[in-house]
């Protein structure tokens, strides 16, 4: 039973989502303070975060920094009146997702099981392991060395560098990208977190220059696999 963490200050929120999300199988915990909720994901044990953005003590944006410094873990950040820049700067701090308030219960639910779905680990297979210059992908251990490094990603970060470098020189579009990684059409807002996304990538791979921006047209991966 995949196991989640909410941290909102709303203590009405908690028990209506729980009791749906335990209907397809997962297990809620709530935390109405940071601190709280920090300790908690210190114990472990935990699939997936959920993460206001008003919070008392500190807010959603420096409480995902804090996650990330310490753990890869998924994700999804609730954003009020859906504004742009919370979005923006969600994405950017290294949330998986993200989604506006007012919510509907199984939209998050669908969230979830994208962004678990993306660290899923794949079932043991000979040869799932790409070999690029300076690049080296375990499809199995979901793990990424660079020039011989090992190096941290987020399953978002992962699945889209398998994207890439699963064809070399194809060019994926915005649109692409986001249907493959998401699962349905993209919005406008959209298209600027796949920038992010890719812009987060690429800092993990300096000073590896492997994808490439073609102007008006999207991205793709310049290597050759060994």
């Amino acid at each position: 039973m995949p196991r989640l963490l909410l941290i909102d200050d709303d203590e009405a929120l908690g028990p209506p989502l729980r009791a749906y999300l335990a209907r397809s199988g997962f297990e809620l915990v709530h935390a109405t303070r940071p601190s709280a909720g920090l300790a908690l994901l210190r114990q472990g044990g935990f699939d997936a975060a959920i993460l206001d953005v008003m919070l008392p003590e500190m807010d959603g944006f420096e409480l995902c920094r804090t996650i990330r410094k310490e753990s890869n873990l998924p994700i999804v950040m609730l954003t009020a009146r859906g504004d742009v820049m919370d979005r923006v700067v969600g994405l950017e701090l290294g949330a998986d997702d993200y989604l506006p308030k007012p919510f509907e219960p199984r939209e998050l639910l669908a969230r979830l099981q994208t962004v678990l779905r993306r660290v899923a680990p794949a079932a043991a297979a000979p040869g799932r392991v790409w070999r690029f210059d300076g690049i080296e992908i375990d499809l199995d251990r979901r793990s990424v060395r660079r020039q011989g490094e090992a190096i941290d990603l987020t399953g978002t970060e992962f699945e889209l560098l398998v994207l890439l470098a699963g064809t070399p020189a194809k060019v994926f579009s915005r649109d692409d990208i986001l249907e493959r990684l998401r699962g349905h059409a993209a919005e406008d807002i959209h298209t600027r977190a796949v920038d992010i996304l890719v812009s987060r990538l690429r800092r993990k791979l300096e000073p590896l220059n492997c994808i490439k921006t073609l102007r008006n047209a999207g991205y793709t991966f310049a290597g050759v696999r060994a």
